[in-house]
């Protein structure tokens, strides 16, 4: 076995131990999408580093998943066997959603822009626009900058690269159930695929649609709205995670427990952290223990150490 295949599956193992055993936050979103900075880059690595993807791929090109890998400073993509799938030739990959991803085909030096590429599972190059600032395909759509226009703002492209929502966003989030959240102003509210605001700009903070509900920010605390902007579950959570699988993790009085959709507490607050719910478990920490839940609040795996 040659040195580079022994490094894939190796590799592949090492992602596949963190996938069972991170923390699992595939609905927690993380900061927003803002104008292109050097921080804003360095935000976006983290938030898709290898081993953190939380769906299964898309079956592109009858190519089964791909993992993002690194050797020796150049990044690639490995299959589920730890074959190199697309050669380690880019300076940055990350995870494939909904059968494109995107890679930076040059290096970052000094106070040199980050660039962005998309590419399908065969390694072909999709779009010939390069990007100064883009987020992962959800539901036909990417939030994206194109190089060189930044002055612009933010805006949607659909998978030939047409801007089908205006660069008009300084603040933007990603599609998830038809709806995206978008900063006007100061204010957070949410437009449709056609770009037309359908909740007007009133939150500080808004994140996601999950199972019809999403969590806003209003004077300091989190809360819940459905699809028409009504507020469903008053804000009184420090901290609020989406609902998946019927629960949201929420942090009051300095500990987190799981609601339901109705607001009903129905596993009361009593861990350190708390993340959402994924195939029936939880992973929720006490003090410097970690384990799994049910959704009754059971342990249902402990650490022995």
């Amino acid at each position: 076995m040659s040195s580079r295949h022994r490094f894939a599956t190796f590799s592949l193992l090492l992602f596949s131990v963190c996938f069972l055993f991170r923390p699992l936050c595939v609905a927690c979103e993380g900061t927003a999408a803002r104008q292109p900075t050097a921080k804003n880059s360095a935000e976006l690595q983290q938030g898709t580093q290898p081993g953190q993807a939380g769906a299964p791929q898309s079956p592109t090109n009858d190519v089964g998943p791909l993992f993002p890998v690194v050797e020796h400073g150049k990044w690639g993509y490995i299959d589920k066997s730890g074959k190199i799938v697309i050669p380690l030739q880019y300076y940055f990959a990350y995870s494939f959603s909904e059968g494109l991803a995107l890679i930076q085909p040059f290096p970052v030096l000094g106070s040199r822009a980050i660039r962005v590429q998309f590419i399908d599972k065969t390694g072909q190059m999709v779009m010939s626009k390069i990007y100064s600032y883009a987020q992962p395909f959800s539901e036909g759509l990417a939030l994206v900058v194109p190089a060189g226009e930044e002055k612009w703002g933010l805006g949607y492209i659909d998978k030939s690269a047409k801007m089908v929502v205006a660069q008009e966003y300084k603040e933007a989030k990603s599609f998830n159930e038809g709806l995206a959240a978008v900063g006007v102003g100061g204010k957070w509210g949410y437009i449709d695929k056609t770009g037309q605001m359908v909740i007007p700009p009133q939150f500080s903070e808004a994140y996601r649609f999950s199972e019809g509900l999403a969590t806003v920010k209003i004077d300091g605390k989190w809360g819940f709205i459905d699809k028409t902007g009504k507020l469903l579950i008053q804000p009184q959570y420090e901290i609020a995670y989406q609902h998946v699988e019927g629960l949201a993790a929420v942090k009051t009085g300095g500990q987190w427990g799981f609601i339901e959709k109705t607001g009903q507490m129905v596993i009361k607050p009593q861990y350190d952290e708390a993340y959402p719910f994924s195939d029936g478990l939880a992973h929720v920490e006490v003090g410097k223990k970690a384990g799994y839940i049910d959704k009754t609040g059971k342990y249902v795996w402990t650490p022995t150490k």
